[in-house]
């Protein structure tokens, strides 16, 4: 798996964050697990960090991440690309 530049990476994310908020069910979960406010969410925007843990929260259910890249026309790998290129990203390697 290539990684996005960071740039490209985050672009996608905050079209990933501009869909979780048109998304009248799925944001107040993202609010709850996440203990973001409506502000944070806002701020989030410009927070490199903020926006991964957007992209991790809509990977954690097959539904969501697919809803997204299809709503965006993305391939379904294009997030996990994305996240990679974002902080904490990296993978982990144990050998």
């Amino acid at each position: 798996m290539t990684p996005l530049a960071q740039e490209s990476a985050e672009l996608l994310a905050i079209e990933a964050l501009s869909w979780l908020v048109g998304n009248e069910e799925l944001l107040p979960v993202f609010l709850g697990s996440s203990g973001a406010t409506e502000a944070d969410v806002r701020q989030g925007a410009t927070d490199p960090v903020f926006l991964a843990s957007v992209l991790d929260f809509l990977m954690m259910d097959d539904a969501w991440i697919t809803a997204f890249c299809q709503s965006a026309d993305y391939a379904l790998d294009f997030p996990l690309r994305a996240r990679a290129a974002l902080p904490g990203g990296a993978q982990v390697n144990w050998t």
